[in-house]
């Protein structure tokens, strides 16, 4: 035996056995109340959901990462189309380097492949499809001749921040109220 059957005793375990099966012959409301109970208890302990906010927590503090360091949030939400193509370059600067700096606080990043955008590559048999992605007229079987458009990016490290379960992973940006 167990410890944990070894706590509560055969016997014991034998007269609650015999007590519920005949309450349960016996009453229609006992077996209800009853059944919601064994059926929840032969499942097995039930996993605790959490909610989307708490499961993409990391995500969200990237995100909020994103958006402290180079305002991102801000600028995407902004309509730039009154905006002169100067302002909007000069705006895209700043944000381009505080995102740049959060982002290698996060992840270590390197090229898929090494070889120059534009140069001419052949993409052999077997290619792995989530590594090389084949677009413009494609017939026939590899190997493929074309040129590299996108060097595409691999994250080599994580470093996802993690969060607090005091703070609402929800809020990327507080508002700000100047006194």
């Amino acid at each position: 035996m167990t410890k944990q059957n070894d706590a509560f005793p055969f016997g014991a375990r034998l007269r609650l056995a015999l007590t519920c099966f005949g309450r349960t012959v016996a009453s229609a409301a006992f077996a209800r109340r009853l059944f919601p109970i064994l059926r929840a208890s032969s499942a097995g302990p039930q996993p605790a959901v959490l909610p989307a906010e708490r499961v993409h927590a990391s995500g969200l503090a990237v995100l909020a990462m994103l958006q402290r360091e180079g305002r991102l949030i801000d600028f995407l939400q902004e309509d730039v189309a009154a905006f002169a193509d100067a302002d909007i370059g000069a705006t895209a600067r700043v944000v381009h380097a505080g995102c740049r700096k959060a982002l290698a606080q996060c992840l270590a990043l390197e090229p898929v492949l090494n070889e120059a955008e534009g140069a001419t590559i052949i993409v052999p048999p077997g290619f792995d499809a989530q590594r090389t992605r084949i677009t413009g007229n494609v017939t026939g079987r590899p190997p493929f001749r074309g040129t590299l458009k996108h060097h595409g990016w691999a994250a080599t490290a994580v470093h996802l921040p993690t969060v607090s379960d005091a703070l609402d992973p929800r809020v990327l940006a507080p508002a700000e109220v100047e006194l």
